[in-house]
Protein backbone atom coordinates (compact mmCIF):
# COMPACT_ATOMS: atom_id res chain seq x y z
CA UNK A 1 0.00 0.00 0.00
CA UNK A 2 1.38 3.38 -0.97
CA UNK A 3 1.54 6.30 1.41
CA UNK A 4 0.26 9.58 -0.04
CA UNK A 5 0.61 13.07 1.44
CA UNK A 6 -0.54 16.43 0.07
CA UNK A 7 0.01 19.83 1.65
CA UNK A 8 0.31 23.54 0.78
CA UNK A 9 3.46 25.64 0.93
CA UNK A 10 4.05 29.40 0.64
CA UNK A 11 7.33 30.72 -0.76
CA UNK A 12 7.92 34.50 -0.37
CA UNK A 13 9.15 36.40 -3.41
CA UNK A 14 12.16 38.73 -3.30
CA UNK A 15 10.09 41.44 -5.05
CA UNK A 16 6.46 41.81 -6.16
CA UNK A 17 5.47 40.01 -9.37
CA UNK A 18 3.02 42.22 -11.27
CA UNK A 19 0.98 41.22 -14.33
CA UNK A 20 -2.19 42.61 -15.88
CA UNK A 21 -4.51 40.82 -13.47
CA UNK A 22 -2.73 41.62 -10.22
CA UNK A 23 0.35 41.46 -8.01
CA UNK A 24 1.85 38.55 -6.08
CA UNK A 25 4.28 38.60 -3.17
CA UNK A 26 4.55 34.84 -2.63
CA UNK A 27 4.27 31.61 -4.57
CA UNK A 28 1.53 29.41 -3.14
CA UNK A 29 2.01 25.79 -4.18
CA UNK A 30 0.60 22.36 -3.39
CA UNK A 31 2.96 19.42 -2.94
CA UNK A 32 2.15 15.72 -3.33
CA UNK A 33 4.38 12.95 -1.95
CA UNK A 34 3.80 9.32 -2.95
CA UNK A 35 5.90 6.71 -1.16
CA UNK A 36 6.07 3.08 -2.26
CA UNK A 37 8.41 0.54 -0.64
CA UNK A 38 10.71 3.23 0.70
CA UNK A 39 10.89 5.27 -2.52
CA UNK A 40 9.27 8.70 -2.46
CA UNK A 41 8.11 10.62 -5.50
CA UNK A 42 7.32 14.31 -5.20
CA UNK A 43 5.23 16.61 -7.39
CA UNK A 44 4.38 20.30 -7.12
CA UNK A 45 1.65 22.47 -8.65
CA UNK A 46 0.53 26.08 -8.42
CA UNK A 47 -3.22 26.66 -8.03
CA UNK A 48 -4.31 29.50 -10.31
CA UNK A 49 -7.35 31.65 -9.57
CA UNK A 50 -7.77 32.48 -13.28
CA UNK A 51 -8.89 28.87 -13.73
CA UNK A 52 -11.04 28.78 -10.60
CA UNK A 53 -8.42 27.05 -8.49
CA UNK A 54 -7.37 27.58 -4.88
CA UNK A 55 -5.22 25.62 -2.46
CA UNK A 56 -8.39 24.23 -0.89
CA UNK A 57 -9.94 23.14 -4.19
CA UNK A 58 -6.72 21.51 -5.38
CA UNK A 59 -6.24 19.64 -2.10
CA UNK A 60 -9.88 18.49 -2.26
CA UNK A 61 -9.39 17.13 -5.77
CA UNK A 62 -6.30 15.25 -4.68
CA UNK A 63 -8.16 13.84 -1.67
CA UNK A 64 -10.90 12.58 -4.01
CA UNK A 65 -8.47 10.11 -5.61
CA UNK A 66 -6.54 9.23 -2.45
CA UNK A 67 -7.90 5.66 -2.15
CA UNK A 68 -7.02 4.90 -5.77
CA UNK A 69 -3.54 6.39 -5.38
CA UNK A 70 -2.91 4.34 -2.26
CA UNK A 71 -4.04 1.24 -4.13
CA UNK A 72 -1.58 1.83 -6.99
CA UNK A 73 -3.30 4.15 -9.48
CA UNK A 74 -1.28 4.57 -12.68
CA UNK A 75 -0.64 7.76 -14.61
CA UNK A 76 -2.94 6.48 -17.36
CA UNK A 77 -5.81 6.01 -14.93
CA UNK A 78 -5.13 9.41 -13.39
CA UNK A 79 -5.83 11.16 -16.70
CA UNK A 80 -9.46 10.03 -16.50
CA UNK A 81 -9.87 10.40 -12.74
CA UNK A 82 -9.01 14.11 -12.52
CA UNK A 83 -9.50 16.98 -14.99
CA UNK A 84 -6.58 19.00 -16.36
CA UNK A 85 -5.25 21.46 -13.81
CA UNK A 86 -2.99 21.89 -10.82
CA UNK A 87 -4.30 18.93 -8.81
CA UNK A 88 -3.67 16.40 -11.56
CA UNK A 89 -0.30 18.02 -12.25
CA UNK A 90 0.94 17.55 -8.69
CA UNK A 91 -0.12 13.90 -8.66
CA UNK A 92 1.07 13.15 -12.20
CA UNK A 93 4.52 14.60 -11.54
CA UNK A 94 4.80 12.72 -8.25
CA UNK A 95 4.06 9.48 -10.12
CA UNK A 96 6.67 10.32 -12.75
CA UNK A 97 9.20 11.06 -10.01
CA UNK A 98 8.39 7.81 -8.26
CA UNK A 99 8.72 5.83 -11.48
CA UNK A 100 12.04 7.32 -12.55
CA UNK A 101 13.52 6.42 -9.16
CA UNK A 102 12.09 2.92 -9.31
CA UNK A 103 13.63 2.53 -12.76
CA UNK A 104 16.88 4.15 -11.58
CA UNK A 105 16.77 6.66 -14.42
CA UNK A 106 16.67 10.40 -14.75
CA UNK A 107 13.33 11.89 -15.76
CA UNK A 108 14.74 12.81 -19.17
CA UNK A 109 15.91 9.23 -19.72
CA UNK A 110 12.52 7.90 -18.68
CA UNK A 111 10.91 10.19 -21.27
CA UNK A 112 13.43 9.17 -23.93
CA UNK A 113 14.93 12.63 -24.46
CA UNK A 114 18.33 14.25 -24.08
CA UNK A 115 18.59 17.64 -22.40
CA UNK A 116 20.87 20.40 -23.62
CA UNK A 117 23.66 21.30 -21.23
CA UNK A 118 22.41 24.91 -21.14
CA UNK A 119 18.82 26.03 -21.69
CA UNK A 120 18.21 29.69 -22.45
CA UNK A 121 15.23 30.79 -20.40
CA UNK A 122 13.21 33.97 -20.52
CA UNK A 123 13.49 36.28 -17.54
CA UNK A 124 10.40 38.29 -16.73
CA UNK A 125 10.10 42.04 -16.47
CA UNK A 126 6.92 42.66 -14.48
CA UNK A 127 4.66 45.68 -14.86
CA UNK A 128 5.91 49.00 -13.52
CA UNK A 129 6.63 52.50 -14.81
CA UNK A 130 8.44 52.72 -18.15
CA UNK A 131 11.68 53.80 -16.46
CA UNK A 132 11.49 51.09 -13.81
CA UNK A 133 10.82 48.40 -16.41
CA UNK A 134 13.71 49.64 -18.52
CA UNK A 135 15.97 49.52 -15.46
CA UNK A 136 14.83 45.98 -14.66
CA UNK A 137 15.45 44.88 -18.24
CA UNK A 138 18.92 46.42 -18.23
CA UNK A 139 19.80 44.77 -14.93
CA UNK A 140 18.71 41.37 -16.26
CA UNK A 141 20.69 41.94 -19.47
CA UNK A 142 23.80 42.91 -17.51
CA UNK A 143 23.46 39.67 -15.54
CA UNK A 144 23.47 37.68 -18.77
CA UNK A 145 19.78 37.34 -19.68
CA UNK A 146 19.39 37.52 -23.46
CA UNK A 147 15.67 36.60 -23.62
CA UNK A 148 13.29 38.91 -21.76
CA UNK A 149 9.56 38.44 -21.27
CA UNK A 150 7.81 41.78 -20.91
CA UNK A 151 4.54 41.80 -18.96
CA UNK A 152 2.07 44.46 -20.08
CA UNK A 153 -1.43 45.58 -19.22
CA UNK A 154 -3.53 47.98 -21.28
CA UNK A 155 -1.62 51.14 -20.34
CA UNK A 156 1.54 52.92 -21.51
CA UNK A 157 2.35 50.17 -24.00
CA UNK A 158 4.46 52.22 -26.37
CA UNK A 159 6.15 54.15 -23.56
CA UNK A 160 7.14 50.98 -21.73
CA UNK A 161 8.32 49.11 -24.80
CA UNK A 162 10.28 52.02 -26.27
CA UNK A 163 12.03 52.55 -22.93
CA UNK A 164 12.87 48.85 -22.65
CA UNK A 165 14.10 48.53 -26.22
CA UNK A 166 16.27 51.62 -25.77
CA UNK A 167 17.78 50.11 -22.62
CA UNK A 168 18.43 46.66 -24.15
CA UNK A 169 18.73 47.12 -27.93
CA UNK A 170 20.18 43.65 -28.50
CA UNK A 171 17.91 41.59 -26.26
CA UNK A 172 15.31 39.18 -27.65
CA UNK A 173 11.95 40.43 -26.38
CA UNK A 174 8.65 38.60 -26.05
CA UNK A 175 5.54 40.39 -24.82
CA UNK A 176 2.79 38.90 -22.65
CA UNK A 177 -0.46 40.85 -22.22
CA UNK A 178 -2.22 38.14 -20.16
CA UNK A 179 -5.56 38.75 -21.93
CA UNK A 180 -5.51 42.50 -21.14
CA UNK A 181 -6.00 43.88 -24.66
CA UNK A 182 -9.02 44.17 -26.94
CA UNK A 183 -9.43 43.53 -30.65
CA UNK A 184 -9.84 47.24 -31.35
CA UNK A 185 -6.39 48.69 -31.85
CA UNK A 186 -4.66 45.30 -31.86
CA UNK A 187 -3.32 45.69 -35.40
CA UNK A 188 -1.55 48.94 -34.52
CA UNK A 189 -0.09 47.39 -31.38
CA UNK A 190 1.19 44.39 -33.31
CA UNK A 191 2.87 46.73 -35.78
CA UNK A 192 4.48 48.64 -32.89
CA UNK A 193 5.85 45.38 -31.51
CA UNK A 194 7.17 44.37 -34.92
CA UNK A 195 8.82 47.77 -35.39
CA UNK A 196 10.56 47.29 -32.03
CA UNK A 197 11.68 43.79 -33.14
CA UNK A 198 9.63 41.93 -30.55
CA UNK A 199 9.93 38.23 -31.36
CA UNK A 200 6.48 37.08 -30.23
CA UNK A 201 3.24 38.30 -28.63
CA UNK A 202 1.55 36.09 -26.04
CA UNK A 203 -2.22 35.98 -25.40
CA UNK A 204 -3.19 39.58 -26.24
CA UNK A 205 -6.97 39.00 -26.04
CA UNK A 206 -9.21 37.26 -23.51
CA UNK A 207 -9.52 33.57 -24.38
CA UNK A 208 -13.23 34.01 -25.07
CA UNK A 209 -12.39 36.51 -27.83
CA UNK A 210 -10.12 34.25 -29.88
CA UNK A 211 -12.48 34.52 -32.84
CA UNK A 212 -11.18 38.05 -33.42
CA UNK A 213 -7.83 36.53 -34.43
CA UNK A 214 -9.31 34.48 -37.26
CA UNK A 215 -7.95 35.83 -40.56
CA UNK A 216 -6.20 38.59 -38.61
CA UNK A 217 -3.06 39.59 -40.49
CA UNK A 218 -0.21 40.29 -38.08
CA UNK A 219 3.53 40.87 -38.52
CA UNK A 220 4.80 38.71 -35.64
CA UNK A 221 3.84 35.32 -34.17
CA UNK A 222 1.02 35.22 -31.60
CA UNK A 223 1.12 32.55 -28.88
CA UNK A 224 -1.87 31.05 -27.06
CA UNK A 225 -1.49 30.74 -23.29
CA UNK A 226 -4.81 31.03 -21.46
CA UNK A 227 -6.44 29.69 -24.65
CA UNK A 228 -4.41 26.46 -24.70
CA UNK A 229 -4.66 23.80 -22.00
CA UNK A 230 -4.63 20.31 -23.56
CA UNK A 231 -4.70 18.64 -26.98
CA UNK A 232 -8.43 19.38 -27.13
CA UNK A 233 -7.60 23.09 -27.36
CA UNK A 234 -5.65 22.83 -30.60
CA UNK A 235 -8.53 22.59 -33.06
CA UNK A 236 -9.88 25.97 -31.96
CA UNK A 237 -6.48 27.64 -32.28
CA UNK A 238 -5.87 26.85 -35.94
CA UNK A 239 -5.73 30.00 -38.07
CA UNK A 240 -5.60 32.18 -34.96
CA UNK A 241 -2.28 31.43 -33.29
CA UNK A 242 1.15 30.34 -34.49
CA UNK A 243 2.41 29.09 -31.13
CA UNK A 244 1.12 27.54 -27.91
CA UNK A 245 2.42 27.98 -24.37
CA UNK A 246 2.54 24.61 -22.60
CA UNK A 247 2.45 24.65 -18.80
CA UNK A 248 2.15 21.56 -16.65
CA UNK A 249 -0.34 23.29 -14.37
CA UNK A 250 -2.67 23.77 -17.36
CA UNK A 251 -2.23 20.35 -18.97
CA UNK A 252 -2.57 18.53 -15.66
CA UNK A 253 0.94 17.14 -15.63
CA UNK A 254 3.83 15.94 -17.75
CA UNK A 255 1.84 13.06 -19.27
CA UNK A 256 -0.60 15.30 -21.14
CA UNK A 257 2.04 18.00 -21.71
CA UNK A 258 4.21 15.58 -23.69
CA UNK A 259 1.22 14.49 -25.76
CA UNK A 260 0.19 18.11 -26.35
CA UNK A 261 3.69 19.05 -27.47
CA UNK A 262 3.80 16.24 -30.04
CA UNK A 263 0.31 17.05 -31.35
CA UNK A 264 1.05 20.77 -31.51
CA UNK A 265 4.21 20.19 -33.52
CA UNK A 266 2.39 17.83 -35.87
CA UNK A 267 -0.27 20.50 -36.46
CA UNK A 268 2.27 23.19 -37.23
CA UNK A 269 2.33 25.13 -33.97
CA UNK A 270 5.52 26.41 -32.43
CA UNK A 271 5.98 25.71 -28.73
CA UNK A 272 6.75 27.88 -25.77
CA UNK A 273 7.34 26.09 -22.48
CA UNK A 274 6.10 28.13 -19.53
CA UNK A 275 5.63 27.96 -15.79
CA UNK A 276 3.84 29.57 -12.89
CA UNK A 277 5.53 31.05 -9.83
CA UNK A 278 7.00 27.88 -8.33
CA UNK A 279 10.04 26.17 -6.88
CA UNK A 280 12.67 24.14 -8.71
CA UNK A 281 10.58 21.00 -8.13
CA UNK A 282 8.04 22.18 -10.70
CA UNK A 283 10.67 23.27 -13.23
CA UNK A 284 12.56 19.99 -12.91
CA UNK A 285 9.38 18.12 -13.85
CA UNK A 286 9.02 20.18 -17.05
CA UNK A 287 12.57 19.77 -18.32
CA UNK A 288 11.82 16.81 -20.66
CA UNK A 289 9.76 19.24 -22.78
CA UNK A 290 12.62 21.65 -23.42
CA UNK A 291 13.95 19.88 -26.55
CA UNK A 292 10.59 20.56 -28.25
CA UNK A 293 10.33 24.24 -27.30
CA UNK A 294 11.38 27.28 -29.32
CA UNK A 295 11.14 29.46 -26.22
CA UNK A 296 11.60 28.35 -22.62
CA UNK A 297 10.10 30.55 -19.92
CA UNK A 298 11.14 28.73 -16.76
CA UNK A 299 12.25 31.52 -14.45
CA UNK A 300 9.62 30.93 -11.74
CA UNK A 301 12.14 29.95 -9.04
CA UNK A 302 14.28 33.02 -9.73
CA UNK A 303 11.54 35.16 -8.15
CA UNK A 304 11.76 33.32 -4.83
CA UNK A 305 13.56 34.77 -1.83
CA UNK A 306 14.71 31.17 -1.18
CA UNK A 307 14.19 28.04 -3.28
CA UNK A 308 13.60 24.43 -2.34
CA UNK A 309 16.66 22.20 -1.88
CA UNK A 310 18.09 20.83 -4.05
CA UNK A 311 17.50 23.80 -6.34
CA UNK A 312 18.20 24.14 -10.02
CA UNK A 313 20.99 26.46 -11.12
CA UNK A 314 20.14 29.64 -13.03
CA UNK A 315 23.04 31.79 -14.21
CA UNK A 316 23.72 34.27 -17.00
CA UNK A 317 20.26 33.88 -18.49
CA UNK A 318 20.40 30.09 -18.70
CA UNK A 319 19.18 27.10 -16.73
CA UNK A 320 21.77 24.39 -16.16
CA UNK A 321 19.90 21.02 -16.25
CA UNK A 322 22.90 19.20 -14.83
CA UNK A 323 21.87 20.72 -11.50
CA UNK A 324 18.91 18.37 -11.63
CA UNK A 325 21.30 15.46 -11.12
CA UNK A 326 21.30 16.22 -7.41
CA UNK A 327 17.70 15.04 -7.31
CA UNK A 328 18.24 12.20 -9.78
Amino acid sequence: MRTVKSYPEAWPLHSPFVISRGSRTEAQVVVVEIEDEGIRGVGEATPYARYGESEASVLAQIASVLPQLQAGMTRVALQQALPPGAARNAVDCALWDLERQQQQQSLAELCGVSLASRIVTAHTVSIDTPDAMASSALALWQHGAKLLKIKLDNNFISERLVAIRSAVPEATLIVDANEAWQAEGLAARCQLLADLQVAMLEQPLPAAQDAALANFIHPLPICADESCHTRESLAGLQGRYEMVNIKLDKTGGLTEALALAVSARQQGFGIMLGCMLCTSRAIRAALPLTPLAQFADLDGPTWLAADVEPSLHFANGVLIPAAASAAD
